[in-house]
């Protein structure tokens, strides 16, 4: 899996528009057509279901491209390809047929509000909404405290419910418009800003059987969170190969030193890409989702040593604040890496549960 190129128009937008989508929350509005203009969003869906085929590696790579120059963009990539995601991989084609034309044109923003579940299902935490059956529908109650892209009166947005009345769990797609739901303001965050980035709290909102996307939970998910991690996973490779590039470009001035270090680190996200690659495409992680979890945790531990490198390379301007804005926005996003959901901290937890079980 090498770094493929982005649209030149879009690449140009980007790395202009990086400052202000990291601080902006006004720029949200701009992002998501510009992605959808440059047809990345089309990249590994079928051409039957109107995208432009491919592999999920390519979504990888497109993800990272992005996020190489916006990690603020490359999280709405994330979330709104997942989503996309869930369709292509949901049993409800009539849903499928009905979003996804708007959806890779990017006219309404899909959001991934399956994190809450993919902790669930790694059993981290319990399911945050519930469902009561009424006639052949359901009634649901509960609240997901952080989802990105859901722009304002314009979303469509997965999320997992328990049963209310029995065992089990199924997944739904909620919509700006349900009566019922309500999305907060955006959460106040101290970057990636133009994400549209908020909480959404459920009441007593209506899903018919139509909006469905799996009726089976605990089956459905372990098939679509290789997807989920591994696009998140683009998010820091993109990342971490802008900051070691920056950082070789800064080592001068007697910073020849860091040389070696550079260029072993560049090896090690090497190896963790090729890994995450072929544990794509064999079909591997569905079965053994720990040796994804590792991957996901070493590319964080490989964005850290990489803005740390960059410092080193450049000194005491990183510290001045128009010199150093590019580097200040790198280390604001470094810094979220390890707290996507699910967070590093989250996923050693679950590593140590499988060992001790294992045990």
């Amino acid at each position: 899996m090498t770094a493929a190129p982005l649209d030149p128009a879009l690449s140009a937008w980007l790395e202009d528009s990086a400052p202000r989508l990291d601080a902006d929350v006004g720029a949200a509005g701009e992002l998501l057509p510009r992605l959808a203009a440059a047809s990345v969003f089309t990249l590994g869906v079928p051409e039957a279901s109107g995208g432009a085929g491919g592999r999920l590696v390519d979504v990888v790579e497109a993800i990272a491209a992005v996020s190489a120059h916006s990690l603020a963009a490359g999280f709405v990539f994330w979330g709104h390809r997942t989503y996309v995601e869930y369709l292509l991989q949901s049993p409800n084609e009539a849903l499928a047929g009905r979003l996804l034309p708007d959806l890779l044109r990017g006219r309404i923003a899909g959001a991934t509000g399956l994190s809450n579940a993919m902790k669930f299902l790694a059993g981290l935490e319990g399911l945050q909404v519930t469902a009561r059956r009424e006639d052949d529908g359901f009634r649901l109650d509960g609240k997901l405290p952080w989802v990105t892209n859901l722009e304002p009166g314009n979303f469509h947005l997965a999320a997992a419910v328990a049963h209310g009345d029995r065992p089990g769990a199924f997944v739904v797609s909620l919509a700006a418009g349900d009566a019922g739901l309500d999305r907060s303001a955006d959460l106040d965050l101290i970057g990636l800003r133009a994400t549209n980035t908020a909480a959404v709290a459920l009441a007593d909102v209506r899903i018919d059987p139509d909006r469905v996307i799996a009726d089976d939970a605990h089956v459905w998910l372990p098939k679509v969170r290789p997807a989920f991690l591994a696009f998140q996973c683009g998010m820091s490779i993109g990342l971490a190969r802008r900051a070691i590039a920056a950082a070789g470009e800064a080592a001068g001035a007697g910073r020849h030193i860091l040389g070696e270090p550079l260029a072993a680190l560049a090896a090690t996200l090497r190896t963790q890409v090729r890994a995450l690659a072929e544990g794509l495409e064999s079909g591997a992680f569905e079965t053994q989702p720990a040796a994804l979890f590792r991957i996901r945790i070493a590319l964080a531990d490989i964005v850290a040593e990489a803005v740390g490198l960059e410092l080193q390379a450049t000194g005491g301007r990183a510290y001045l604040s128009e010199p150093g804005a590019a580097f200040a926005r790198r280390w604001r996003e470094a810094a979220f890496v390890p707290v996507i959901t699910p967070s590093l901290v989250q996923l050693k937890a679950a590593l140590a549960a499988q060992r001790e079980s294992a045990a």
